[in-house]
């Protein structure tokens, strides 16, 4: 068993910004057990920044790709969490309103870098395939609309295809529109597209996988059909008002449990071992 650890996805100037540094002391210590991964503190602000005022020019640049590659050194064996459509809601730690287009200047560059060191990019995203007017019950800082983002996503994945996405929190949508349908036409449209699994009891989304303790067929028939290409994921923190149930683990063991063996097993340990490994 390997756990993955995720920096979290901050917007520019947030004071408790942290990135892998932070656990890369902890995770040489225990490499049979824990890999981390790194940007969310750094990039993912770049990229917002960027995105806000225009500017992703040749310095800009230089500097997103000097950072990037300063992770790669010390350590980390992929870039995430990013988010390029972050809602600030209630039960998220992080309460920056984050957006930035998916094919924007810096997330083209960081596809380019991900593909020449053959790392994968872990993405949060809500789904939007329209701009739509910001659903009621999201105050400020959400904005009052919401930008389109499921074509410029695409064109993020055509624009270099040996650059491996994790789209992230499959089974967590607070919009309505990240169906298994939906999901099924990119992941047959791009080969390097992969889904990160989440189920949170708490707060189950708009279309969660699990209901009444159950898996949905249509999610069981998605995951069979695309075995190679779903992870499983928690987007467990780990701080201390995060931490107190700790639901999110037993729900991936009540997801999983109900998945054929050889699925199972892809999906809880082989996949994600795969996809960060470095290794075809």
């Amino acid at each position: 068993m390997r756990a993955f650890i995720q920096t979290e996805p901050y917007g520019p100037g947030n004071p408790g910004a942290w990135d892998a540094e932070m656990i890369l002391p902890t995770v040489k210590k225990h490499s049979d057990r824990l890999a981390a991964l790194g940007g969310g503190g750094t990039l993912n602000p770049m990229i917002i920044e960027a995105a806000n005022t225009g500017n992703a020019g040749p310095d800009v640049q230089k500097k997103f790709r000097e950072r990037a590659e300063d992770l790669l050194r010390k350590g980390v064996v992929g870039f995430g969490e990013l988010s390029i459509e972050h809602f600030s809601l209630p039960q998220s730690p992080v309460k920056d309103y984050e957006y930035a287009p998916a094919d924007s200047p810096l997330m083209l560059l960081l596809a380019d870098i991900a593909a020449e060191h053959n790392v994968p990019i872990d993405l949060h995203m809500e789904a939007l395939p329209n701009d739509i007017a910001t659903p009621a019950d999201m105050g400020p800082p959400n904005p009052p609309r919401l930008h389109a983002n499921i074509a410029p996503l695409e064109r993020l994945l055509a624009h270099n295809p040996r650059a491996k996405l994790i789209w992230a929190h499959a089974g967590s949508d607070n919009v309505g529109f990240r169906s298994p349908e939906m999901m099924r036409k990119l992941l047959q449209a791009h080969p390097n597209l992969y889904m990160e699994i989440k189920y949170d009891p708490g707060f189950p989304g708009k279309d969660p996988p699990i209901v009444d303790g159950k898996l949905k067929p249509e999610w069981l028939k998605l995951y069979s059909d695309f075995p190679d290409r779903f992870i499983i994921g928690s987007d467990q923190h780990f701080d201390p008002p995060a931490t107190v149930p700790l639901a999110r683990a037993q729900q991936n063991a009540l997801l999983l449990n109900q998945l054929p063996p050889d699925l199972r097993k892809k999906i809880a340990t082989e996949n994600a071992l795969r996809l960060y490994s470095g290794k075809p």
